[in-house]
């Protein structure tokens, strides 16, 4: 066993572990790390299969900007893990059933001598996989591909959505637009007063 092969599966555990573990974590912040955690094993099986730019791709969108969201919303949301713990024992029975069922079809699909997945050839030094990737997205893909940004769209509007829903009355809040009206007369009262001698004088 190479170098090589030891790194590959070295990332692979800890890929699984980390997926694993943001499914069955209750902590929703800790699910969402867990999920950074598995997008950077992703992207470096990614860069050793020489598909750089969707390794710095997943890096840069994902791990950088969509996550952040996805924590941001998650704090904002102020789910109560409670509730969580209470109805996780109730589906559990579901959930390992969905994950035997998945765990089958996979050992099935890998085992099965006649899928003939072929391997990858080497490219030359001046291959630009960024270019062929460009290529196949915008032409062959291009439909799939905008469906895919009109779904995060509507994921996005939903986001802010639930972020902005109707609060209780005792949350503390501010109005921009009331704040830009007031007047300097609203604030401050200038009261006039006659002026006082001490008994010195």
């Amino acid at each position: 066993m190479g170098f090589e092969q030891i790194i590959f599966y070295l990332l692979s555990a800890v890929l699984l572990a980390s997926a694993v573990s943001m499914v069955t974590v209750r902590n929703p912040v800790y699910a969402a790390l867990f999920l950074i955690l598995a997008f950077f094993n992703s992207a470096a099986l990614w860069v050793m299969l020489e598909a750089e730019f969707l390794g710095v791709v997943l890096i840069l969108v994902y791990v950088g900007a969509v996550m952040v969201l996805f924590l941001f919303v998650i704090m904002m949301l102020d789910i109560n893990i409670d509730v969580m713990r209470e109805g996780f024992i109730k589906y559990l029975p579901v959930g390992l059933l969905v994950a035997v069922v998945v765990a089958a079809e996979m050992v099935m699909v890998l085992t099965n001598k006649s899928l003939h997945i072929p391997k990858p050839t080497p490219q030359p030094a001046d291959y630009n996989n960024t270019e062929v990737l460009g290529e196949q997205l915008y032409t062959y893909y291009v439909y799939p591909f905008e469906i895919a940004a009109v779904i995060l769209l509507v994921a996005i509007i939903a986001a802010i959505t639930l972020t902005h829903r109707k609060r209780p009355p005792s949350t503390k809040s501010q109005n921009p637009s009331d704040q830009v009206k007031v007047k300097s007369t609203d604030r401050v009262r200038i009261v006039k007063m006659k002026s006082e001698s001490t008994g010195g004088d």
